[in-house]
């Protein structure tokens, strides 16, 4: 039997890694944007802010601690210096394909923070998977600023899952869309002409307001606005106000609202007024 050297014993000592291989490690030392993990192996592995997360601003300081247990994935084993390569971020990537492959399939309605707000629509990431909403499939209405829903969380499903190409697409409209459609139905098995309905300014033109019900728009025609004379609506009203509104007529899912309550018709009030002083 040939006699092994000490290096060579101390080699088999450890275990074997191979690129791709998830491994679970402790950690050694931490700085901001490094962190050196124990793997077993007869080098350290190495795991930067970049393999840790999408997130730039990320301080690995604040979320990892010496003793901490982390699986990892082996990128290289061996980058030249004798060192470990390792991703975090590209594990749970990993997994998360898996997880997104499943709420595809079974048309999950997934929950998520708005990370980027990009040019052509948002970014948001569920398991280390970056998905991408375009701008058509926000929102069942045109919105031409989209940064109000930046760290906002939304729900979304997604419509297109494609790991090889790295595509992921999701959409919020279909359930905005379903959603209103629910509370259409309900309203309208509610309302009725005659009714007196509370309801938000949705969007002022030359000719009336649509006003929004809770599942459906009423207009608010430009003669129907006053007993007296409206030259502008756009003047009268502002977008986001609250309007007490009687329902004038409903022709299918068309409804025609009005301001001219008959309690308050000054023309009756003022016939009433002439007849009591004869």
């Amino acid at each position: 039997m040939s006699e092994q050297t000490f290096e060579q014993m101390l080699d088999e000592s450890f275990k074997t890694i191979h690129t791709g291989e998830a491994v679970e490690g402790t950690i050694i030392d931490v700085k901001p944007d490094e962190a050196v993990l124990n793997i077993g192996y007869k080098a350290d592995g190495v795991l930067t802010k970049n393999e840790y997360s999408n997130d730039n601003s990320v301080d690995l300081t604040q979320v990892l601690h010496i003793g901490d247990k982390l699986e990892v994935k082996v990128l290289k084993v061996n980058d030249g210096d004798g060192q470990v390569i390792l991703s975090y971020k590209r594990l749970a990537a990993d997994r998360g394909n898996k997880r997104i492959e499943e709420a595809y399939n079974n048309r999950e309605i997934l929950k998520a923070k708005v990370t980027q707000v990009l040019t052509g629509g948002l970014s948001v990431v569920v398991d280390e998977v970056r998905i991408f909403i375009p701008a058509s499939l926000v929102s069942d209405t045109y919105e031409k600023d989209l940064t109000k829903y930046l760290d906002q969380e939304i729900e979304f499903v997604i419509t297109e899952y494609n790991p090889h190409r790295r595509r992921y697409i999701g959409d919020r409209k279909q359930l905005l869309v379903e959603k209103r459609k629910e509370m259409q139905e309900k309203l309208f098995a509610t309302i009725q002409p005659g009714d007196i309905v509370e309801g938000t300014v949705k969007n002022i033109t030359d000719f009336g307001a649509f006003i929004d019900l809770g599942g459906a728009d009423g207009l608010l025609h430009i003669s129907e606005m006053s007993w007296g004379r409206v030259e502008n609506p756009k003047k009268v009203f502002k977008v986001g106000q609250q309007l007490r509104v009687l329902i004038k007529d409903i022709q299918g899912t068309k409804i025609a609202l009005s301001l001219k309550f008959p309690d308050e018709n000054p023309w009756v009030q003022q016939r009433s007024t002439r007849s009591a002083t004869l």
